[in-house]
């Protein structure tokens, strides 16, 4: 895994590394993060743990208890349906604004990450499947013009991350499957410029991504989550 970026401040380099080993599940649900532990594994002091998980704690992926220490935040059916509520709402009122709006670059950028993660899906590549995924996301999110919006799905994405690995442990290459003919519907719909069509199609993703991985939590009782 490749944890650190040269332009990301330590701050953020701290922060990726830990949230990239919760999405994966290498932290699991409502388990503690030692900051100790966690210094000493990347080399860091504990001041830059403890603000990386701060910065986890904004993006949802961590609780800070008073006195206890930090944890993962629980996936649990509150917070999965909680999610991907928020998601369709933000994603469908900026969608309507890209159908309107979009120019010929906007769909050559959308189009060529579809083709990106078909060809990360071919390689069985999860990770750069998933990061291209959320890439994707935000190329369509050029038009949103919503200051507030924009940075809330930001700090949305790292448990969209989490819960679409999570899906995916469970269902394999049909999430995936899944996923791609999400982005290939959407894509025409963008195109036609229909916004009824688009608010529907990202209506069902949400509920069947969501259903996807409440019935993957449950199969496991939450405990690789």
């Amino acid at each position: 895994m490749n944890a650190f970026k040269p332009r990301e401040t330590l701050t953020e380099q701290v922060a990726r590394h830990i949230e990239n080993l919760i999405a994966f599940g290498q932290l699991r649900s409502g388990e503690r993060i030692y900051e100790g532990a966690m210094a000493k594994q990347m080399d860091v002091s504990h001041g830059s743990i403890r603000e990386g998980l701060l910065l986890l704690e904004k993006r949802h992926l961590v609780r800070n208890v008073p006195r206890k220490g930090a944890f993962v935040t629980p996936l649990d059916d509150y917070f999965v349906r909680s999610l991907y509520e928020t998601l369709e709402l933000y994603l469908t009122h900026t969608g309507r604004k890209l159908v309107r709006n979009w120019q010929p670059d906007d769909m050559a950028r959308l189009e060529n990450l579809y083709d990106q993660m078909q060809a990360c899906y071919q390689k069985n590549d999860l990770m750069a499947f998933l990061e291209l995924g959320i890439e994707y996301t935000k190329a369509s999110l050029a038009y949103a013009d919503n200051y507030f919006i924009v940075s809330a799905i930001d700090d949305l994405w790292p448990s969209a991350k989490r819960c679409a690995f999570v899906a995916f442990q469970q269902g394999g290459n049909q999430v995936l499957e899944d996923n791609l003919a999400h982005m290939e519907q959407s894509i025409s719909a963008i195109k036609d410029r229909d916004e009824h069509r688009l608010a529907e199609i990202l209506h069902r993703y949400a509920l069947q991504q969501c259903q996807q991985v409440l019935a993957a939590i449950e199969k496991t009782g939450n405990k690789t989550a």
